[in-house]
């Protein structure tokens, strides 16, 4: 039987597995929100449009403008293979930053904005953009209504597999979130989050875990929401899994975007496997694995707190909240405590004690909450924190 061999998506040098030809690999798509920032202050500034014009002389369709000013969006085409996504993701930010460029402004990969716009941010011109703001007028005066996300596409056969497939998924995604937060700072302040863009973006209505459905109960839920006002249009249904309304495919619209291109590519690879393990159960039959609306809404919480700190959620099949384990809580934090408190006995009371602790456990090294707990600081959701987080590891570079 002969084989055909993938290219790798990180180098010639690293082989990726030969898979049969009868299997046909999934294709995906990416699309990738930025800000565009003044060159010289770092704030937001609405040139989108005029960055958005000037790059679709070379991209076409795939530079779209996004509903504030002060965001651009780039859209991959369908592949199957990694290393073709990688080189159009390089190619699509390349243009747009040459683009932002000329316009003096930078092209900015985070979830929230990390220094305050001057002025109130602006909507794109538009008529759909229009009624939004006219009927959320709140969401919008609101500095923290500007977000960037990072949506990847899995190509699907119908809407009844990507709602099936998004069933079955449902467990899975917070780890995901928690892998791809990138968003601790927001409006100059570092806001004890790992990913803050998932705390801003529930304000919109629709985003949220999407409930289990079939394609019936899609149309049915999907025409109430609209009917009753809660929506403008079924493209406003920003569940974190939801099939797409004019492509074939099932979207997945939870993760921050990366500067960095490898962990895009990581994260689309992920869902991609994901997708390939469970659609042989969903064609067996499987069930949907179960887990209790508020369970799941506290794993996406932790994800978006912690990152890559939270815990892993509920396996399918398994009970127990994504922190419940005891053994996972000692095995992950409990020696270092334990050598704290020794090292914090043997050093007595007073100055000496936070310099020893400093001197042997670097503070880089040690969960947040961890280090409010030892030296008496508050956690920063609470008024009047004095609460400092240190050896934040968030990239916020700007893309190549």
């Amino acid at each position: 039987m002969s084989l055909e061999v993938i290219a790798p998506a990180f180098g010639a040098d690293r082989a990726q597995a030969a898979v049969p030809p009868a299997v046909r690999p999934l294709t995906v798509g990416v699309e990738e929100e930025f800000f565009l920032v003044d060159r010289r202050t770092g704030m937001p500034v609405a040139r989108g449009p005029r960055v958005v014009e000037a790059a679709r002389r070379v991209l076409g369709e795939q530079a779209q403008s996004e509903f504030f000013g002060a965001q651009v969006e780039v859209c991959t085409r369908p592949t199957a293979r990694l290393a073709e996504l990688r080189s159009e993701l390089a190619l699509l930010r390349q243009v747009m930053g040459d683009a932002a460029a000329g316009e003096g402004c930078l092209l900015v990969a985070t979830g929230t904005p990390v220094i305050p716009p001057g002025r109130p941010p602006t909507v794109t011109p538009g008529e759909r953009y229009g009624r939004m703001a006219a009927r959320w007028p709140s969401l919008v005066g609101s500095y923290d209504g500007m977000v960037c996300g990072c949506h990847i596409h899995i190509g699907v056969t119908g809407r009844d597999q990507a709602l099936a497939l998004a069933n079955h998924m449902r467990p899975w995604l917070p780890t995901l979130q928690a892998l791809a937060a990138n968003s601790p700072f927001s409006l100059g302040h570092e806001t004890g989050w790992a990913s803050r863009r998932s705390v801003e973006h529930t304000r919109w209505p629709g985003v949220g875990p999407a409930p289990l459905l079939d394609e019936a109960g899609y149309d049915r839920l999907a025409d109430h929401l609209v009917r009753t006002g809660t929506l403008l249009d079924r493209r406003m249904i920003y569940w974190y899994a939801r099939p797409s309304e004019h492509v074939p495919t099932l979207e997945i619209r939870l993760c921050d975007v990366n500067a960095d291109l490898d962990v895009v590519v990581l994260l689309t690879a992920l869902v991609r496997g994901l997708a390939t393990v469970l659609l042989p159960e969903i064609a067996e039959g499987r069930p949907t694995p179960t887990l209790p609306e508020s369970r799941l809404r506290g794993a996406h919480r932790l994800a978006a707190r912690q990152g890559t700190w939270s815990a892993r959620p509920c396996p399918p099949g398994r009970e127990g909240a994504p922190d419940a384990s005891p053994r996972s809580r000692r095995h992950r934090c409990g020696v270092g405590q334990r050598r704290r408190r020794r090292l914090v006995r043997r050093s007595g009371r007073g100055h000496r004690r936070g310099a020893l602790v400093r001197r042997n456990l670097p503070q880089r090294r040690m969960h947040p909450e961890q280090d409010a707990r030892l030296h008496g600081a508050r956690r920063p959701d609470r008024p009047g924190s004095r609460f400092v987080r240190r050896g934040c590891r968030a990239e916020n570079r700007a893309p190549a």
